[in-house]
């Protein structure tokens, strides 16, 4: 008896197997888009891969990628169409995984204002907030209604596009969140239209995604971090109500009405395989950024994304 309880002794007395620390920088302040992050964390999915994540929101929306890329952060989470202009500028950055799997980015006009159709806007003004990869799409849409760019006036609005637009001061913003600036303008009582741009001429692309330097990061570390995210994505899915309380329940500032409506739109467009990969739609985004002059090269998929998961 007495040997038996020294062994438990030792076993209590055992330290645990210390988490592995990763830090994820966000792309933005904590909002839906993030949902199955937050969820794996409050629900302890992250704890049973082995891992203490640290969730940073930047301070500057431009600077996750490039930290990661400088080996100050295990991911970050961007933006596929960015993704590909940053490795032609030599960044050493890899898609590890995907948060939100469907363009969330649209042409937004007024329900009932003068633009019906992306041809209406020659002649009219659309607002922006990132040069570079918006006048590609939006020169997609545009072409798809045989308006150029060269036909409207572009202008910086910065990140206020919803309201540049219902104040008058543009006809159009590109660059707009399909679950957030629709939903912000109705609850304003300005009813807002999207037109889609995966179903004007661009091709489909995932909107969040995990980025990593495949120099330095821990593949494994990574992989676990994905388990972790699909397992909240599948308890998103199935409890959506219950996880948006879960959400929610982690900032006061996100228990609002505006955050309520985005979390409902954003919950399908969840990557349901965070480590899954569709080549051909990274090797046809990479042809469309050719095509628009965005990027004089080509680069094989296999230096935009990598399988962690691989063994």
């Amino acid at each position: 008896m007495k040997h038996l309880l020294t062994a438990a002794a030792l076993m209590l007395a055992t330290p645990a197997v210390a988490a592995d620390k990763m830090t994820v920088l966000l792309d933005w302040f904590v909002n839906p888009d993030h949902g199955p992050i937050i969820i794996a964390q409050e629900n302890g999915y992250f704890a049973d891969q082995g891992l203490e994540v640290n969730i940073v929101p930047p301070a500057d929306p431009s600077a996750p990628p490039r930290l990661v890329a400088a080996g100050q952060a295990e991911l970050a989470v961007s933006y596929q169409p960015q993704l590909h202009l940053q490795i032609h500028e030599g960044l050493p950055l890899k898609r590890v995984g995907t948060l939100v799997a469907t363009p969330l980015n649209c042409l937004l006009v007024l329900k009932d204002g003068p633009i019906q159709s992306p041809a209406d806007l020659k002649g009219k003004k659309v607002g922006f907030s990132v040069a570079g990869v918006e006048e590609a799409v939006l020169g997609a849409v545009l072409g798809n209604h045989g308006v150029g760019v060269d036909d409207i006036e572009m202008v910086n609005v910065n990140f206020s596009l919803s309201p540049s637009l219902m104040s008058g001061q543009v006809d159009a913003v590109i660059g707009a969140f399909r679950n957030f600036e629709l939903n912000q303008m109705e609850i304003e009582g300005v009813e807002g239209r999207c037109f889609y741009i995966e179903e004007e001429g661009v091709p489909s692309y995932d909107e969040l995604i995990y980025v990593a330097n495949p120099d330095t990061m821990d593949a494994d570390m990574i992989a676990r971090f994905l388990t972790a995210t699909e397992l909240a994505t599948q308890y998103i899915v199935n409890n959506p109500e219950t996880s948006w309380e879960i959400f929610s329940g982690t900032s006061t500032e996100l228990q609002d009405e505006l955050n309520a409506k985005a979390w409902v739109d954003t919950l399908p467009r969840f990557a349901l395989r965070p480590a899954g990969f569709d080549a051909g739609r990274y090797a046809r985004f990479e042809s469309f950024l050719k095509d628009s002059g965005m990027i004089d090269s080509l680069n094989p998929v296999d230096a935009i994304s990598i399988d962690v998961t691989a063994k």
